[in-house]
C-alpha cells in the first residue's frame, strides 16, 4: 500500500522542523563531539550522522518504530509499553533519556490538542519516547509503515544536520550535501531494519553515550542537557 495524497500531508507535518517539539534544542552528543574535535567538518560530520543512521537508527530506533506502529493498530496497549520501555532503557546517558523523554510529551500534547484521544496519557510519561508518539500519530493518520518509517529517521538525520551546521560551522551547500547523501543511507536503513526480527533488535554506540554524559557538563553548550 502506498501513501495517499490525504495522508502525505500528515507526513510531512510531522517531519515539518516548525512540529513544536523542541527538537531544534537538542543536539544528541553532537556538540560535546564538535567541541572535543570528534567532528569538525562536512566529512566528520556525515561520519558522524550517517555512521549512527546505520547503526542504531537501523538496528534498534527503527524496529522499534515498527513495533509500536502495528501495536497502535492493534490497540494493544502492553505492548506500546514493553516496546516504549525498552526503547527509553537503550539510551545510554540522561541526556538523551530526557531529550526523547521532552520530545515524546510535546508531540502527544500536540496530538492531543488535535483530537487523538490515544496521545493524552503519554502528555505526562515519565519516560515515553518521541517514536511511540509518533508511531502513533503515523497509524491514526493511516501513514504506511515504510513511509512512516522514513519520515521518523529523516527526521532525526534533518535535526543532527541542522545541529552540524549550526555547531562546525557548515554553510547551506554543504548541509544539503549531506542531506542529500543521507537520502540514499535512509532508503537502505528503512528497508533493513523492517526486516531485523525481535531478537536482533539492539545497538550500542559508546561514542554516543560519552558525549550525550560529557555534554552534560561541558562549560560553553548552545544546545540543552
Amino acid at each position: 500500500m502506498s501513501i495517499s495524497l490525504s495522508s502525505l500531508p500528515r507526513l510531512l507535518q510531522l517531519c515539518s522542523p516548525t512540529l513544536p517539539v523542541g527538537a531544534f534544542a537538542w543536539s544528541q552528543g553532537l556538540e560535546c563531539a564538535v567541541d572535543r574535535g570528534w567532528v569538525r567538518d562536512e566529512a566528520s560530520a556525515g561520519q558522524w550522522i550517517l555512521g549512527l543512521l546505520g547503526h542504531t537508527q537501523r538496528r534498534l530506533d527503527l524496529p522499534v518504530f515498527a513495533r509500536l506502529y502495528a501495536a497502535w493498530l492493534n490497540d494493544d496497549a502492553a505492548t506500546i509499553r514493553q516496546w516504549n520501555a525498552r526503547l527509553y532503557a537503550s539510551r545510554e546517558a540522561a541526556e538523551l533519556q530526557r531529550e526523547d523523554q521532552q520530545m515524546g510529551a510535546a508531540l502527544a500534547r500536540l496530538l492531543t490538542d488535535l483530537g487523538i484521544v490515544e496521545a493524552e496519557p503519554w502528555r505526562t510519561e515519565p519516560r515515553g519516547c518521541f517514536a511511540t508518539s509518533f508511531s502513533l500519530a503515523a497509524a491514526q493518520w493511516a501513514i504506511p509503515l515504510p513511509e512512516a518509517a522514513t519520515g521518523y529517521v529523516w527526521t532525526w538525520a534533518e535535526n543532527q544536520i541542522i545541529a552540524a551546521a549550526r555547531l562546525i560551522p557548515l554553510g547551506q551547500t554543504a548541509a544539503q550535501r549531506l542531506l542529500s547523501a543521507a537520502g540514499p543511507v535512509i532508503t537502505v536503513t528503512v528497508a533493513e531494519a523492517l526486516a531485523i526480527t525481535d531478537e536482533d533488535i539492539g545497538a550500542s554506540a559508546p561514542g554516543l553515550a560519552l558525549a550525550g554524559a560529557l555534554h552534560e557538563t561541558q562549560y560553553s553548550r548552545l544546545f540543552r542537557s
